[in-house]
């Protein structure tokens, strides 16, 4: 995710919302089909888990410097996520393609932003990581499942309410990019389980002006995700939680670095509750 600051009046309200939604649908990205849409994919976890992303796949946290092996990124929502899945399938495989700075762009033609930073790689891929899953699918047809996608950050000009008036557009044509890497990824893995991020209101100290942006950068995210048959993580019950504003902001705080260090990437808790949306999202059974 990167943070990118203005001065600008932001836009707010259902004026907003409207515009972002009309921009969505000029752009193409396939709405609900109400009654007459298919379920998401379900399968129970297979030999591998394969997750896929930016930054927060990759389980980057800024009290971590950059050019530390990657194991030492091993709190992140995959490593909670993947200790769950092996109470279910105790000799199930991570790859972990994650990559820091990543956007759909980087995702579909490749140039992961993480190295020209000094990150090294989870699991080490050549040329865009889209196509590296789609090898890896290929390779390992019928024994991939789940596949996570964490796409997002590295499209938008963050944080949103200071930048709402390039907001929208930005926001409509991630949604057409995201909806395209889903497709690809579908094609490639027509049973597997996949499930996407959603969005969350990262900004603890805009909260109020913030929400109806990243409240459509979700609905965007969900329309593309449905027209797939992926799964959504709901990211703003795990991370903003269910309360008003100001325990809104205090469970931000706690579980993410923005008040601390004005960076939304989460705490180890933060990453735990991450692994719990994912969880619920599944529809894999709990075990203790």
């Amino acid at each position: 995710m990167h943070r990118v600051r203005s001065a600008r009046r932001p836009l707010v309200g259902a004026t907003l919302i409207a515009l972002i939604l009309g921009l969505v649908a000029l752009s193409g990205i396939p709405a609900f089909a109400g009654g007459s849409s298919q379920r998401p994919v379900f399968r129970l976890p297979q030999s591998y888990y394969l997750a896929l992303g930016d930054s927060m796949a990759y389980g980057f946290q800024p009290t971590k410097k950059p050019g530390a092996p990657p194991a030492v990124f091993d709190t992140g929502y995959v490593d909670v996520f993947a200790a769950r899945l092996r109470k279910l399938s105790p000799k199930i495989r991570v790859v972990n393609y994650g990559c820091p700075g990543e956007s759909t762009v980087t995702f579909s033609r490749g140039g992961c932003p993480g190295f020209a930073d000094g990150f090294k790689l989870h699991d080490p891929f050549s040329g865009p990581q889209l196509r590296a899953a789609e090898s890896f699918l290929r390779a390992h047809r019928g024994q991939v499942s789940p596949i996570t996608v964490t796409l997002w950050g590295g499209d938008l000009p963050l944080p949103l309410s200071r930048n709402a008036k390039q907001a929208p557009k930005a926001i409509a044509s991630f949604g057409s990019r995201f909806s395209s890497v889903l497709e690809q990824l579908r094609a490639a893995a027509p049973t597997a389980e996949i499930i996407v991020t959603g969005a969350w209101n990262l900004e603890a100290d805009r909260l109020v002006r913030a929400e109806p942006l990243y409240r459509s950068l979700d609905v965007v995210i969900r329309r593309a995700a449905a027209a797939s048959r992926a799964r959504v993580a709901n990211m703003f019950v795990a991370l903003n939680g269910t309360g008003g504003v100001e325990a809104q902001k205090a469970r931000l705080c706690r579980l993410t670095f923005y008040c601390s260090k004005q960076d939304p990437h989460p705490t180890d808790a933060g990453y735990r509750a991450m692994a719990d949306a994912f969880a619920a999202a599944s529809g894999y059974p709990r075990k203790p």
